[in-house]
């Protein structure tokens, strides 16, 4: 048998854990191989996910921006037109350099890349068919094996996913035109950053949500204020309401609802199915292989990805919690460290969630209500968006910041923000949460002035009861 055919670490799966743990094994010296079945490297968030939704929502941003705010700053653009078909090329274009990023990087790193579709066998053997037309097999014998095959996205039974009226995420990407009605079932992350983008861009948007606020998992806080915002921009939300049934109709979907006993049709033209993802096992028998499966069909791992097989690790989406890149990313590289024998495990406790919509909305760390619940006795600070002094040369106050800390020791427990730049905030606050810092510590940070930072500092000082600007 070859070096070749017997590296010392076989990835099955190429997307974010995976192409990660790739390059950090091929980083401490390990002979790698990754498997991956689609055209491109990068899985579900290069391709269909994270990256092409942002340059979508960035271009929509520029749009909304031209069309209602230009103006306010003495930009007069009295034509204002919209090309669906450039902004889809653009798209595709960001996407491309992503996919093609990540394959210079494995030649760099000396990874082979196996095209094809994996099955794991018995004694962590695994054969690997080739694409078509040659569709070869291939046998590898790896000293490990990292399971990074992701998830899909679940399906409505009686509405199945057909990527034309009735779309997921990737569908609802690809469109080529701007939807009259869209209806998006579920107001989860994915369900509130498309229907936002497409509401930019002129669709009429309803998002049904079966839970009693959207964004569940947030902060309290956070869904009142996001919702607020959305209604305002029009957005039409149906919290605590039931999808109980939908058909299509030629170039219509009917969508039938319940709140409250009452029922209600509902007519679009497209409907994006946002009801959550289940963890994806192509080619792997878990029951065959003994391989142990959590409640929901995910892979069950400790804090090293270790899974109950010998020399087996899991990573990403198919390990379930968070289904987040950067948590796939976190893991790829503690199984990495792992397999090169180095000491390393995955800290769950600092990991922030994102919604890209305007505001933008994160949380890291405990809510409010959590830390309520678990009796410790706490103190919050808030800070607006309205008082700060960059914000109000953007024009853009939307917002607050908001910490919860440890009454006692002053602990950051967790930080709650939506407002503008949300997302490149939240990186001090995660700083602060992974090395165990206090509202204090950031309090006695100088922050430049004058910059959007300045509200998070701002609200630390909230929690010490000496705000400046409130």
């Amino acid at each position: 048998m070859t070096d070749a055919l017997a590296p010392d670490v076989l990835i099955i799966g190429g997307g974010s854990g995976g192409y990660v743990a790739a390059i950090r094994a091929a980083q401490l010296g390990l002979r790698v191989v990754c498997v991956e079945r689609d055209a491109t490297l990068g899985g579900t968030c290069v391709n269909v996910g994270c990256i092409p939704s942002k340059a979508l929502l960035e271009s929509s941003h520029h749009y909304e921006f031209a069309r209602e705010r230009a103006a306010s700053h003495g930009v007069m653009l009295p034509q204002v037109g919209l090309d669906v078909g450039v902004m889809q090329k653009r798209k595709t274009d960001v996407v491309g350099q992503n996919t093609r990023g990540i394959e210079y990087l494995f030649k760099k790193n000396a990874i082979t890349w196996a095209r094809g579709s994996a099955t794991l066998k018995a004694g962590n053997v695994v054969e690997v068919r080739g694409a078509p037309p040659e569709s070869t097999l291939t046998v590898y014998h790896p000293q490990s094996v990292i399971i990074a095959t992701g998830s899909v996205p679940s399906a409505l039974p009686f509405l199945p996913y057909d990527e034309d009226r009735v779309l997921s995420n990737t569908g609802a990407l690809a469109l080529t035109e701007v939807p009259k009605r869209l209806l998006v079932i579920g107001g989860g992350v994915i369900g509130v950053e498309l229907g936002s983008v497409w509401r930019r861009l002129g669709a009429a948007v309803t998002i049904i949500e079966l839970m009693p606020s959207i964004l569940t998992g947030y902060d309290a806080e956070l869904q009142r204020e996001a919702e607020k915002v959305f209604r305002r921009q029009g957005l039409d939300i149906r919290t605590s309401t039931k999808v109980t049934g939908a058909r299509r109709e030629g170039d219509r979907v009917l969508v039938d609802i319940e709140k409250d006993g009452a029922a209600e049709t509902l007519e679009a033209d497209r409907v994006l199915a946002c009801i959550g993802r289940r963890s994806a096992l192509p080619g792997i028998d878990a029951a065959a292989l003994g391989l142990a499966l959590g409640p929901h069909g995910e892979v069950v791992v400790d804090d090293q990805m270790r899974t109950n097989l010998p020399n087996v690790y899991a990573v990403g989406d198919v390990v379930g919690g968070l289904l987040l890149a950067h948590k796939a990313e976190d893991e790829g590289m503690v199984a990495a460290e792992v397999i090169a024998g180095n000491p390393s495990h995955m800290h769950y406790g600092a990991i922030p969630a994102i919604v890209y919509t305007t505001p933008e909305i994160v949380g890291v760390g405990l809510t409010e209500q959590q830390v309520k619940d678990s009796g410790r006795a706490y103190k919050v600070g808030k800070f607006p968006y309205s008082a700060n002094g960059r914000a109000r040369t953007a024009g853009d106050t939307t917002g607050f910041v908001k910490l919860v800390a440890d009454a006692e020791t002053d602990a950051l427990l967790g930080a709650h923000l939506i407002g503008p730049t949300a997302s490149e905030l939240v990186a001090e606050l995660t700083l602060t949460l992974e090395f165990g810092g206090s509202s204090e510590d950031i309090a006695l940070t100088v922050h430049p002035h004058p910059t959007l930072s300045e509200a998070t500092r701002e609200a630390a000082l909230a929690v010490l009861g000496r705000a400046i600007h409130i």
